[in-house]
């Protein structure tokens, strides 16, 4: 989420940072302040970014990188008539009132003339102390020690205000409103961007690009959902009510005018006239799990009649297999996105046959990040985010037929029923371990 927000505001990891990707404390090089406030407007993983005044190894270190630190980039905020205070924070460790006075009295040697002001200081200090990672290891002296000036907070606060427990319109498989703002981050979604949802479902994922001035829009084959008709999935809720549907999402939250529409429409096969219409495309495709991988077909398309099914509004429906949900995915973002904008979607995976030569691939898209998210012992799912680096060309069509990534992904057809023998295996266990 960081390096995609960089790539757009500006700014890079220092060099040192490349090799200490885990720690919890990470040095950037950002050329403002204005550019430093710009990036925490939009975070919801980092906590807190400073201007970094000085850092070692150990507290000598730190000391001597302090005095270092030029003069006249300390005195705009120690001057006399200012207001301060100094905090302190480690990670992994707990310190004791006394040890952190202690550890404030040691930088008495900078040259502050203000005056303390521990309920509202005009300026922020802070020491940070790094002691690893491992809890069951932590060592007597910090790794890594950090002071600076306190520049903004992160987004956290949106994780609870946009929860999905206080949403109107949900669904079974409503995204998390935390991975929702990670997505729109992923995609480097902007003031004025044209975002589009394939799979929209209730809507979650629009809402995170809205907030931060997108343009929105959606598809999805299920008739009922787009409408907001039908069985609710809320507890307690046997019907859907009047205000439950996308618009009223966007709406709760103040962010109606940035709702385009949605269309009840089968992804793989586009209603879009042809050009580039989207800066970003963020979706999560049904897996099959919670939610049916279907699409629309022809007589001709499927072995046995169907009869009309008033449930979905769909003729004929036919099984969609996940390869072609995500080779139809990438085909369709190859030939709709902007030169530059990105697609960003969840790869679900068997984590014991999972390499990364299964992660589908276009000769139009570039890879640029791939994170997973366990969700049980044997299976995760990884946040694949792709650039649109080429143009598309006719001859792309079916470029993913031509390459050996095609066949090794269609292994992961049976998701399901490897998500589900690995469910039945692990209730098998407990009620053995229950029984003895």
């Amino acid at each position: 989420e960081i390096t995609s927000l960089l790539s757009l505001y500006g700014g890079q990891f220092s060099g040192e940072q490349e090799i200490r990707v885990n720690s919890p404390f990470w040095i950037l090089n950002i050329s403002s302040e204005e550019m430093a406030r710009g990036l925490m407007k939009r975070t919801v993983c980092a906590k807190s970014i400073f201007e970094l005044w000085g850092h070692g190894r150990s507290a000598g270190e730190l000391y001597a990188s302090l005095k270092n630190y030029p003069m006249d980039k300390m005195l705009p905020y120690l001057q006399s008539d200012s207001t301060y205070k100094v905090r302190i924070h480690t990670f992994n460790k707990t310190l004791t009132q006394a040890q952190k006075v202690q550890k404030i009295d040691a930088l008495e040697f900078l040259p502050f003339k203000g005056k303390v002001n521990l309920k509202n200081p005009e300026h922020v200090f802070w020491i940070l102390e790094d002691y690893g990672m491992d809890p069951n290891n932590v060592p007597e002296e910090p790794l890594h020690l950090y002071f600076g000036r306190w520049i903004a907070d992160g987004q956290r606060e949106l994780i609870e205000s946009y929860s999905v427990k206080k949403r109107h319109f949900i669904g079974n498989t409503s995204m998390d409103a935390c991975l929702s703002f990670i997505m729109a981050n992923h995609g480097r979604v902007k003031p004025n961007d044209l975002v589009y949802d394939p799979f929209v479902g209730t809507g979650g994922l629009l809402i995170s690009s809205a907030h931060f001035g997108a343009y929105v829009c959606g598809s999805d084959i299920d008739y009922n959902t787009i409408h907001g008709l039908g069985k609710a999935t809320r507890k307690n809720q046997k019907w859907r009510g009047p205000d439950e549907n996308i618009r009223a999402n966007l709406r709760q939250y103040g962010l109606e005018k940035y709702y385009l529409d949605a269309l009840v429409s089968d992804s793989s096969r586009p209603v879009w006239r042809k050009g580039m219409l989207f800066d970003a495309i963020i979706t999560d495709p049904p897996y099959g799990i919670r939610e049916a991988t279907r699409r629309t077909a022809s007589q001709k398309e499927i072995v046995k009649s169907a009869e009309r099914s008033t449930e979905n509004h769909i003729f004929v429906s036919s099984s969609y297999h996940l390869s072609d949900i995500f080779f139809d995915l990438l085909k369709f973002a190859a030939e709709y996105l902007v030169m530059g904008g990105r697609l960003v979607y969840w790869l679900p995976i068997y984590r014991p046959e999972y390499t990364e030569e299964i992660v589908p691939r276009h000769p139009c898209l570039k890879l640029i990040s791939n994170c997973e998210q366990m969700l049980s012992s044997h299976t995760s799912r990884r946040l694949i985010t792709m650039e649109k680096v080429n143009e598309f060309k006719d001859q792309d069509q079916n470029s993913y037929l031509l390459d050996g990534q095609y066949m090794p992904y269609r292994g992961h057809n049976s998701f399901r029923e490897k998500y589900f023998s690995g469910v039945t295996k692990r209730i098998a266990k407990e009620e053995k371990d229950n029984q003895k």
